[in-house]
């Protein structure tokens, strides 16, 4: 085809290109329009659907209790306040809870991060008697609800020993409810919230890393400790941070195990499920109010009390975003 035929095909119009291929193009440009649209639909509507509960909680955290009752007002304030969030930080003692929280939620997430890591690993390397009985059990971890283990969980750790070891030498048994030592010792076990997920998560992502790697480094004098501190662990950093930050909301959230165990230790998830009952105390006792708290005023309380929560998730999120999403992306090519 010589370069005056290029140019005069080039000068078609849409038209004259679209009667050349009997139609298709102008069908296609139609399909593609009306995907575009749909998919622009059909995203709207998902992202709604997550953002508009918390836009709702937002608005109304910030009504008076009148307010609440108007119905002309829908999602603008007509009485702006802030006494929401100060009464819903009073009643949580959110200062020293939010720290507790921390704390907790940082240290239990590296244990088992730590311990979930060589596990997976091995699961992934090496050949040991009933292996694939072992990890069985790992998926059980994954698929039975902890709340089916709670009788025994209470019931273990209510009357703590190893062996009989204890007993023996002090006469009783150790309770150790009411502090964080047994979701410690849990997690180092490997039997914290969700830690079955993330040994599956990170067996699968080692699995499929070449095991020339590991030759290589065998070859240039590397012991098997070495090899995985040294090769292994810097490419793994994207499933790592994949599962940190996954156990360090679950664990900032979680309502069972901080229930179950930590019963004197003030976290947010536990000072959360009780606003409602200090709010219709305050309400009474503090000023003098016989009615109590009404319905909407305690969703009000409780839904400002939610956002203070979630707050520093999504704080967290905006900072790890750009280390999250490629962790995802990265773990699932190799998966």
């Amino acid at each position: 085809m010589t370069k005056t035929a290029v140019n005069k095909k080039s000068e078609k119009t849409f038209w004259e290109r679209n009667r050349d291929s009997g139609g298709y193009l102008l069908k296609k440009k139609v399909s593609d329009i009306a995907y575009r649209i749909v998919r622009v639909f059909l995203l709207f509507g998902m992202c709604f659907l997550i953002l508009q509960p918390i836009l709702n909680k937002i608005s109304i955290s910030f009504m008076a209790e009148e307010d609440l009752y108007n119905a002309m007002v829908i999602a603008v304030p007509e009485n702006f306040t802030t006494d929401n969030y100060r009464l819903a930080a009073q009643f949580m003692d959110y200062g020293k809870t939010f720290l507790n929280t921390l704390v907790v939620s940082l240290s239990i997430a590296i244990l088992q991060i730590a311990v979930c890591t060589l596990v997976g690993y091995g699961f992934a390397r090496f050949e040991f008697p009933l292996k694939k009985f072992w990890f069985a059990c790992v998926v059980l971890m994954i698929i039975i609800p902890p709340q089916t283990l709670s009788t025994s969980l209470y019931l273990h750790f209510q009357y703590f020993d190893i062996l009989g070891i204890i007993k023996l030498l002090t006469g009783n048994a150790l309770n150790l409810r009411g502090s964080a030592l047994p979701y410690y010792l849990m997690s180092l076990g490997c039997m914290g919230l969700k830690n079955g997920l993330y040994i599956f998560m990170i067996r699968q992502f080692f699995r499929n890393i070449p095991k020339e790697l590991e030759e290589a480094a065998y070859v240039d004098g590397c012991g098997t400790l070495k090899t995985f501190f040294r090769i292994m662990l810097p490419d793994a950093t994207p499933i790592l941070t994949s599962c940190f930050l996954f156990s360090f909301v679950w664990q900032w959230t979680d309502g069972f195990y901080s229930k179950t165990f930590m019963g004197n230790v003030s976290l947010l998830s536990r000072q959360l499920q009780m606003i409602a009952d200090r709010l219709d105390h305050y309400i009474v006792f503090t000023l003098h109010d016989a009615t109590g708290a009404s319905v909407g005023y305690t969703n009000a309380i409780v839904a400002t009390g939610t956002l203070m929560v979630i707050v520093p998730l999504i704080v967290l999120y905006l900072f790890a975003q750009k280390g999250f999403v490629e962790s995802l992306s990265s773990s699932g090519i190799k998966m």
